[in-house]
C-alpha cells in the first residue's frame, strides 16, 4: 500500500496474468492500491475504459464485483482471454462492448468504486475508424467527450465514494499541453471534489529512443509522470 502522493513501481508487475504486451495499459500496482485502499469485499467496482482487463483481474483476486466498459471489441477479447485463471470464480466480471459516455444500463448511485485509464487524447490510437472512440480525438474534443464520462461516472457512483483516474500531459509544437489538468476539471465541473492529486512516476521515457533524440535536440524533458487523480462525491 503506498502512502505518498509519489507512486513510482519499477517492477511492472506479472502476478496473474498480468502482462505489458497491450500498449498503454497500466501497471496492476495501481487498481490494486485504489481498490484496496477505496473499497471493500463485495463492493463493485468499474473500469469504463477496459482495455487488456488489468483492474478486472484485481477485482477478481481481491474479491470485489467488477464492471468493466470498452467501445473497442478488440480490447474485450484480450480481457476475456486474461481473466480466464481459476481463482475467486464466484467473483467473475461483467464485461460490457459500450460507450462509457452513456452508461444507460447501470443505475444511478450503483458503483462503489471506478478506477479510470482513459486514453489521452489521440497519442494513441486504439481504433481506426469506431465511433465514439476517444483516442481518435483531438484535445479540444476529446474534453468535450471525456465531459461527458465524467458526469456518467458521476451519475453511477454511491454518495461519498471514490473515482480515481490516470491521465498524462502530451507536448505540442515545443511546448507542453496540461491535458491531466484540463480533465482534472472536466471532472471538478460535473461535481466531483479533488481527495488525491498523484504523482505516478513512468520508468520507460526513454524506451524507443526516438524522443530521447529529439529531446537533445531540441532542447526539452521528456515526460516521466503521470497524475493520478482520485475524486470523491460529495
Amino acid at each position: 500500500m503506498e502512502a505518498t502522493t509519489v507512486w513510482s513501481f519499477k517492477d511492472r508487475g506479472n502476478w496473474a496474468t498480468h502482462n505489458g504486451k497491450y500498449r498503454g495499459n497500466w501497471s496492476p500496482y495501481i487498481p490494486r492500491n485504489l481498490i484496496l485502499r477505496y473499497s471493500m469485499e463485495n463492493d463493485v467496482v468499474l473500469d469504463p475504459f477496459l482495455g487488456s482487463g488489468t483492474t478486472l483481474i484485481e477485482t477478481k483476486l481481491l474479491k470485489r464485483k467488477g464492471i468493466g466498459i470498452d467501445i473497442n471489441p478488440e480490447p474485450i477479447a484480450i480481457s476475456k482471454e486474461n481473466l480466464r485463471f481459476n481463482r475467486n470464480n464466484e467473483y467473475e466480471p461483467l464485461i460490457y462492448n459500450h460507450d462509457s459516455r452513456n452508461l444507460d444500463f447501470l443505475e444511478d448511485k450503483s458503483i462503489d468504486l471506478i478506477c479510470a485509464h482513459p486514453p489521452y487524447a489521440n497519442i494513441i490510437k486504439y481504433s481506426e475508424n469506431i465511433e465514439g472512440d476517444l483516442s481518435l480525438y483531438d484535445i479540444d474534443d476529446f474534453l468535450i467527450e471525456i465531459h461527458k464520462v465524467a458526469k456518467e461516472l458521476f451519475r453511477v457512483l454511491k454518495n461519498n465514494k471514490y473515482c480515481a483516474i490516470l491521465i498524462g500531459d502530451t507536448r505540442r509544437n515545443k511546448h507542453m499541453i496540461p491535458l491531466g489538468f484540463y480533465v482534472m476539471q472536466e471532472f471538478l465541473n460535473v461535481g466531483f471534489v479533488l481527495k488525491e492529486s498523484i504523482i505516478k512516476e513512468q520508468h520507460n521515457c526513454q524506451a524507443t529512443g526516438f524522443w530521447y533524440k529529439k529531446s537533445i535536440d531540441h532542447n526539452f524533458l521528456l515526460i516521466a509522470h503521470e497524475y493520478l487523480f482520485v475524486f470523491r462525491k460529495p
